[in-house]
């Protein structure tokens, strides 16, 4: 067991296994715009093993991980939608089953992942980031440090696993980005990337979700050398980096990865813009300005059918872009705006609509129309929050604890279940759902919760 660890602490409601200790263990320039438009202009886009496809092959939309299961954070595409269906319509009054919990991950408000039985979550106990390894039992298979805890303001793990190929990649608070065995936890690499990128940290620390693409490792450490990153998967080393639009820092943002126009681009937030770049090259397509006092951008854009939707808080209104590809450009154009202005909780994109909630502005949900921009609806019942949408239904988890079964239709948002995680409110449940296999996912904190959700 861990040094560090207080076996009072430990709560579960059946047995748990001992743990194991596991062997120890990277502008806008004409040039810029040229190289970025070679492989649209030759129709060829070339992968990582030096294959070649036609452009017109690639289909527009989310590109998703080619793993089983939830392997990264918000799911497959990074959407927060689940393709699930059989699951229960509505609940009873306390809830769906409870299977399991455990209750000695640590401080934390990062989601799990689950991958071939396998779930994957983070916590800071004692000095350290842990990561743990799981049976969709609860059962504690192995555990491994990353580094050291966040101690500073808001203390706890940020980050979640992303999975691929047999192994986890995560970041740490401090710029730690280390490559686990999936199966035992040993330590492939480890890289700091503020030192490695000449960065700096930011206020409530590194947050960014790891996006792994064709084994590429993809992070941003912001600052003077570089915006964006990719790293080698097998072994750390860097494979392309994009030039910073300024001295920009990073924020608390996790990327998406996308096609569009026979090109596969990544999209993501830095603390004073909404950028886009090819996922082959590296190289910086465009910059929409996101700025607020803060310097705070934390929500994951939304992409389909050709428009961005960027959100920040405390500043402006949500926006929406259209792409426009104009070899060897992209440009983005703005198309609406609406009230959403979410931090931690993302959003989600269904049959052209949008669902969200707010953070200053409106902080409940909101269904805005994907064409227009305009609100469908609204539900003030939940304060601000994340969600996961499967077969149908949100279903949520606010800030203050709340978990709630949401459906929409055209005459608007219609509750179908509803529970406290928690007892107390305590504002800052900012863990995102997760559902897999018939099964619900909820995390505060040291605990983790798991409920049949499937219709028996």
């Amino acid at each position: 067991m861990h040094p560090r660890r207080n076996e009072s602490l430990i709560r579960r409601e059946s047995g748990r296994s001992a743990g194991t200790w596991p062997a120890p263990r990277t502008g806008w320039g004409l040039m810029v715009g040229l190289a970025a438009g070679f492989y649209l202009a030759a129709g060829l886009l070339f992968t990582p093993a030096g294959g070649k496809v036609s452009a017109a092959e690639v289909p527009d939309g989310m590109i998703g991980s080619p793993e089983p299961g939830w392997p990264q954070w918000r799911g497959s595409r990074r959407d927060g939608v689940s393709p699930e269906t059989g699951l229960l319509s509505s609940w009873p009054a306390d809830g769906p089953e409870l299977i399991w919990k455990i209750s000695y991950l640590g401080q934390g408000w990062s989601s799990p992942i689950v991958v071939a039985g396998r779930i994957y979550i983070t916590g800071d106990v004692g000095d350290e980031l842990l990561v743990f390894a799981l049976d969709t039992d609860g059962n504690e298979k192995w555990w491994t440090p990353n580094g050291r805890a966040w101690k500073k303001s808001y203390p706890g793990a940020r980050a979640g696993c992303t999975y691929a190929r047999g192994r986890l990649y995560h970041l740490n608070a401090h710029g730690r980005l280390a490559c686990l065995d999936a199966a035992t936890g040993r330590e492939w690499w480890a890289v700091d990337i503020l030192e490695r990128f000449e960065a700096q940290n930011v206020t409530w620390a590194l947050s960014e979700n790891l996006l792994v693409d064709n084994g590429r490792v993809i992070v941003t450490p912001g600052g003077k050398k570089v915006l964006l990153a990719a790293l080698d998967g097998s072994d750390g080393r860097t494979l392309w980096t994009t030039p910073p639009t300024s001295e920009d820092r990073t924020s608390y943002c996790s990327p998406i990865l996308f096609s569009h126009a026979g090109r596969r681009l990544i999209a993501s937030c830095s603390a004073a813009y909404g950028f886009g770049v090819d996922a082959d090259t590296g190289a910086l397509l465009w910059t929409v300005p996101l700025r607020n006092s803060y310097g705070v951008n934390v929500t994951a854009p939304v992409y389909d059918s050709g428009r961005l939707f960027y959100m920040t808080s405390h500043a402006q209104n949500g926006n929406c872009y259209r792409l426009q590809a104009e070899p060897p450009w992209i440009s983005a154009e703005p198309v609406w705006t609406c009230p959403l202005d979410t931090v931690t909780g993302g959003a989600i994109l269904v049959d052209g609509t949008l669902f969200a909630a707010g953070y200053g502005k409106v902080k409940w949900w909101l269904a805005v129309d994907w064409l227009t921009g305009q609100t469908r609806a609204e539900y003030r019942d939940l304060t601000t929050g994340a969600a996961v949408y499967a077969d149908g239904r949100l279903y949520c988890l606010d800030d203050q604890g709340t978990v709630a079964l949401l459906r929409y239709d055209p005459d608007g948002f219609h509750l179908a279940g509803r529970f406290p995680l928690v007892q107390e409110k305590l504002r800052d449940a900012w863990a995102h759902p997760v559902l897999h296999d018939g099964r619900l996912y909820l995390r505060y904190h040291d605990t983790l919760w798991c409920y049949r959700v499937k219709r028996p």
